[in-house]
């Protein structure tokens, strides 16, 4: 059976600065973002077309996540180690722990791989646990339809085989499917399917979500949607709605 380790990432707070520092007498200019740093040396009257650039590599920040909660009062934290990286695609180490309720229980928790492209493409591999159900192994993988400044569309498929805990239960795999748009990174919608074998259920879900508000270190979020559920072992099956609100701290 397939028991993943659990990742517990520490979670580093990046700042936006500009500042000037001397070193040896010699002014340099620092300029930080969220994703980089970047160091000039100045003249005492300098060219803007001939400021020299002390480090051409881009040094980008290390560890990045987030931390969102639940309506029940439960947390979900997710972490990003990026690993290695090239030109145009990185790999990282990905944590996760879902439903925390902050007395040492959770929900499921998980560790894996994921890939990263810079048009927006992207792959994982996932372990995870279910406390006292069962342990899961996911592949996922994203791919990149439409992008401009204001449009975004995404189609994503995965697959996860299950190591349920009760001998009596056989492995089984779930696969899906979803397309998702956003307009201006703030109004989504997505489709979505997924079938059980071992249930002979298929799952369906249409689903919106609003960003309320947004800034560089949080976003409130309203979902809202329907999905429903179909099987030959359920005597009836309907659209269901479901939504709420969601919190998300960035780090």
């Amino acid at each position: 059976m397939f028991t993943p380790k659990i990742f517990v990432f520490a979670i580093l707070i990046i700042s936006v600065s500009c500042r000037y520092i001397s070193e040896e007498q010699r002014p340099y200019l620092v300029i930080e973002d969220d994703d980089s740093i970047r160091i000039f040396a100045l003249e005492d009257e300098p060219d803007a077309n001939e400021v020299e650039e002390l480090h051409p590599i881009r040094v980008r920040r290390q560890v990045h996540g987030s931390l969102s909660s639940n309506l029940d009062g439960s947390s979900n934290v997710a972490a990003k180690i990026p690993i290695a990286r090239g030109d145009s695609n990185i790999l990282s180490a990905i944590g996760s722990v879902n439903a925390a309720d902050g007395k040492g229980g959770f929900g499921s928790a998980g560790a894996g791989l994921a890939w990263d492209n810079i048009k927006g493409h992207g792959a994982t591999l996932t372990g995870s646990r279910i406390p006292g159900l069962a342990d899961q192994l996911t592949a996922t993988g994203k791919a990149n339809i439409f992008h401009n400044d204001h449009h975004d569309l995404t189609a994503s498929a995965f697959a996860t085989r299950t190591f349920p805990d009760n001998p009596n239960i056989p492995t089984f795999d779930k696969y899906g499917g979803k397309v998702g748009y956003t307009f201006n990174d703030k109004i989504g919608a997505s489709l979505g399917a997924a079938h059980t074998d071992l249930f002979k259920k298929t799952d369906y879900s249409a689903m919106g979500n609003l960003n309320l508000f947004k800034d560089r270190t949080s976003s409130l979020d309203l979902n809202a949607g329907w999905s429903k559920s179909v099987s030959p072992y359920m005597p009836s099956s309907r659209w269901e709605p479901s939504g709420g609100l969601s919190f998300t701290r960035f780090f």
